[in-house]
């Protein structure tokens, strides 16, 4: 377990919930929906901004309305997994745009890839110059997603 836990009690866990639902609440607005006052608030969530808990704020974005409906997890096989490897996969997946996430898997397979394109030609695209060019690489296994049933941001 790691040492760096950061201890919350029921207001964190309040103002975290209501920040996840909408992160452009007022302070005010969210003492209110959380029991306490507007300055208690803000030195909570200025305490869960300085421990690392709230990592920042962000728009969510609707891919589909943007172009980018179709959906492929891919599984990737290395050829090796020796820690040099898979820093080196690592590195270099995070500069593929396309991939939304990317997961070290422990499994049959090492890596699995969540990978958001316009449609299928723009996929075959990324995985044939992009994903299959990724260091190691030494196979991959597609599965594309037909619907959205949770996603969270």
């Amino acid at each position: 377990m790691p040492t760096d836990l950061v201890p919350l009690d029921r207001f964190d866990h309040a103002i975290l919930r209501e920040l996840s639902a909408d992160g452009r609440i007022s302070a005010t607005e969210l003492g209110r929906r959380i029991g306490l006052s507007k300055s208690p608030t803000q030195a909570r969530m200025k305490r869960l901004e300085d421990t690392g808990v709230i990592t920042g704020y962000r728009a969510n974005l609707d891919p589909i309305r943007m172009g980018q409906a179709h959906v492929a997890f891919v599984e990737v096989r290395l050829s090796d997994t020796r820690e040099a490897a898979l820093q080196a996969f690592n590195k270099a997946v995070l500069a593929v745009p396309e991939v939304e996430q990317c997961h070290m898997i422990a499994s049959r397979f090492d890596y699995l890839l969540k990978v958001r394109t316009a449609d299928i030609q723009d996929y075959r695209r990324v995985l044939a110059e992009h994903i299959s060019a990724l260091p190691h690489v030494a196979s991959t296994s597609t599965y594309v997603a037909m619907e959205a049933v949770k996603e969270r941001f």
